[in-house]
């Protein structure tokens, strides 16, 4: 006689998939490297964003799959006694500083791990020191910022501000304290100057500058009337900015007489200039403290030959040449070359040389070029897979590492490790404070 394979089992509750918009109760056990809280909710890992390990939460789901799900916290039952208030009353909106909740050095503790845990998976690498973080400021850190701005024709309303949490929608900000005082004071008497001006409904973004030459930078998609250009001289002459326009070429010019903005490198006596829409550092004392930490882990000897790669405005190369090396910056933009050229020349350094070049493409330099024993890499978030293989090509002893992403550091690590170098020193840098963003600094040698 045939067995017969016997009822379908029935399904329960516990059986059913999360629907997004739900709202669902679980208890947070331990915390992701981008900082949710971890727990289990009917069998299946959830991840709830503003959780804390050792919370009793309840959460809305956001997105569910068949055994994952991730949520947003709603409501607490029970709260950690690590948990911290956020300065930001627009935290339950605003989409850039998700970790306010969290004690600063726990917010250091989830980065350093997130950094071990890529290089060991990506590249089954581990340095043979960890450095201590680099830490500045928690708030009032940020010398630079971006808002947006949106004109609602059916409102007839304009809307100035940050992106909302998982939405294309604008909050808008009152203040942001993770902006320098100097930055946000302008910040909270802006969106009323803005919404004065007759070219209200033509208006793009603002970007706030801070640093040596503080500045407003306006995009605006039509010309400007002469009583909005006189309104906005007015704002940033109270505010202590120059103001900078730019139309539909891209290009922004001064309306008045300005000076370009800079910041300053202290401790090694270097001013840089830069344009507005130049890549800089946004948080002061945390540069710092990273070009200080590159030359004392390249320790670079008078007159040693040294690349700098994406080498910007000079933030690294003229710091090395202050040291005594003899420094080749390359960068992908003609603009910033020149930009960088133009401060070795008003910082008085002739030991450093600027060219253009794809570096996304095999790195050439220039026939009979010196031979280079140390190289500074400072990369986008893809990483610089190309060129780790070129300078392993090129025998360099020394390779620094500046990232932004720890993902394609550690799989450019592994490059290096299968082409002979040890990663001697790695420790992450705290640019961005309350948010889960890492940078990290990697030193490889030649073994």
């Amino acid at each position: 006689m045939k067995r017969g394979r016997g009822r379908p089992r029935a399904t329960t509750a516990a059986d059913a998939p999360a629907a997004v918009g739900q709202r669902i109760e679980l208890a947070l056990e331990r915390l992701t490297h981008d900082g949710r809280g971890i727990g289990r909710w009917r069998g299946r890992t959830t991840f709830v964003e503003g959780g804390l390990p050792g919370e009793q939460v309840t959460a809305r789901v956001v997105r569910a799959r068949s055994k994952l799900i991730e949520a947003r916290l709603e409501s607490l039952q029970q709260s950690s006694a690590e948990r911290q208030a956020p300065r930001c009353p627009h935290i339950e909106l605003c989409g850039g500083c998700s970790l306010q909740h969290m004690a600063h050095a726990q917010q250091l503790e989830i980065k350093q791990q997130a950094l071990a845990q890529q290089l060991q998976h990506f590249a089954q690498v581990e340095p043979q020191q960890w450095a201590p973080p680099l830490v500045g400021p928690a708030y009032g850190y940020r010398q630079r910022t971006r808002i947006a701005l949106r004109w609602d024709r059916q409102r007839r309303a304009l809307d100035v501000g940050f992106r909302q949490r998982a939405s294309s929608e604008l909050v808008n900000v009152e203040q942001c304290p993770v902006l320098v005082p100097e930055l946000e004071v302008a910040l909270k008497a802006l969106p009323d100057m803005l919404r004065g001006l007759q070219s209200v409904e033509a208006l793009g973004h603002v970007e706030l500058i801070g640093g040596e030459h503080p500045a407003l930078v306006l995009r605006h998609l039509q010309p400007l009337s002469a009583d909005d250009q006189h309104q906005l001289s007015a704002f940033t002459a109270q505010h202590g900015l120059s103001c900078w326009l730019q139309g539909d070429d891209g290009q922004a010019v001064p309306l008045g007489t300005a000076a370009e903005p800079a910041y300053r490198l202290e401790q090694q006596q270097l001013v840089l200039s830069f344009a507005p829409g130049d890549f800089t550092q946004v948080n002061p004392q945390i540069n710092q403290a990273m070009v200080n930490q590159a030359l004392d882990w390249l320790a670079v000897q008078p007159g040693e030959a040294v690349l700098d790669l994406f080498c910007g405005v000079g933030n690294f190369a003229l710091a090395l040449a202050r040291a005594g090396a003899e420094v080749v910056g390359v960068e992908g933009s003609e603009a910033m070359v020149a930009r960088a050229q133009d401060n070795a020349r008003k910082n008085q350094l002739e030991a450093v040389h600027f060219l253009a070049a794809d570096l996304s493409k095999p790195v050439e330099m220039p026939a009979g070029a010196q031979r280079y024993t140390a190289a500074l890499l400072d990369p986008p978030r893809d990483g610089a897979e190309q060129v780790v293989a070129d300078l392993a090509a090129m025998d360099v002893e020394r390779i620094l590492y500046i990232s932004c992403n720890p993902a394609t550091l550690a799989r450019d690590a592994g490059i290096l490790a299968g082409k002979g170098y040890t990663l001697v020193r790695a420790g992450i840098m705290d640019m961005f404070p309350q948010t889960a963003h890492v940078e990290a600094m990697a030193l490889f040698r030649r073994q």
